[in-house]
């Protein structure tokens, strides 16, 4: 459900996240998985009235209907973080993307040289794998492929910085800043046991709000070692070096029902207190 305090202040500029979708991997339906949502990854970032989207997992389809619900033109950014399955497949339900009133620009860091985001998601809207072509959405859409580490300022007042994250295929982590706050959005990553990722530290420093790819346990990681993850205990190891404020775990993984999820929240509220679980319709502002 839409968070209309959280739309209120953004007509009156502010500056959050809402999460739509907060799942890894595979969407999961299902009453064990009520609390905390079932969507793969997608996220709303409000910058004085500009927006900006995370990822487009089946998260995106609730944000999508929200969006047409308004009624208003939408003209936002979306922001892949990769485009594994679980980040993208929400973009043929996306109903804003329908309307020819609507105008997008889709970003990806990962895919040069040897691809081109237009060309990935062609290649997903394409017999035998799904059955109407990517024309089939009206809205203007623009694909822009960039080298992850670069910095872009969309407007004077919003800075987002962007970095290469350590996942099979490559991704993308970003930071967003704006009104002197900051949100670092950092999905898909495999840390390497013992060391602290540099880049990432650097991403994240001092920043308000860190969200991070929190899949695994540290006791279930060595299980799990080169799939392209990390763990929340990692995620609070590198908030602590980065001085980071907010830690957010996200990216849950599919066999972790409401019931595990709870448990690891009351867990890192002892380790970290102040420290948040991504649920569906949460709304965080820096």
């Amino acid at each position: 459900m839409a968070d209309q305090t959280a739309d209120r202040q953004d007509a009156n500029g502010g500056f959050f996240v809402r999460f739509w979708g907060v799942r890894g991997s595979i969407p999961c339906p299902g009453p064990e998985f009520v609390r905390y949502g079932g969507n793969t990854s997608c996220l709303e970032v409000r910058c004085s009235g500009r927006l900006f989207i995370l990822d487009g997992g089946t998260g995106l389809r609730p944000l999508g209907v929200n969006l047409e619900k308004k009624g208003d033109p939408v003209d936002a950014d979306l922001f892949f973080s990769h485009t594994h399955m679980d980040h993208i497949n929400g973009l043929p339900f996306f109903k804003s993307a329908f309307k020819a009133k609507n105008r997008f620009r889709f970003w990806a860091g990962h895919l040069r040289p040897k691809f081109k985001l237009r060309d990935v998601i062609c290649h997903m809207m394409t017999e035998p794998l799904f059955p109407v072509p990517i024309d089939i959405l009206a809205a203007d859409i623009a694909f822009r492929d960039f080298a992850a580490g670069e910095t872009f300022r969309p407007r004077p007042d919003i800075t987002i910085r962007t970095a290469p994250l350590n996942h099979p295929n490559g991704a993308t982590g970003y930071r967003i800043e704006h009104l002197g706050k900051s949100i670092a959005y950092v999905t898909d990553t495999e840390h390497r046991p013992g060391e602290i990722d540099a880049t990432i530290v650097e991403l994240v420093r001092d920043v308000d709000v860190f969200i991070y790819d929190s899949t695994y346990t540290d006791a279930e990681y060595p299980t799990y070692k080169g799939w392209g993850h990390s763990t929340w205990q990692e995620g609070m190891r590198i908030a602590d070096a980065a001085g980071a404020k907010t830690f957010v775990i996200f990216h849950h993984d599919p066999s972790h029902d409401d019931d595990t999820m709870d448990r690891i929240a009351a867990e890192a509220e002892k380790r970290r207190p102040g420290t948040l679980v991504a649920r569906e319709g949460m709304v965080i502002r820096p």
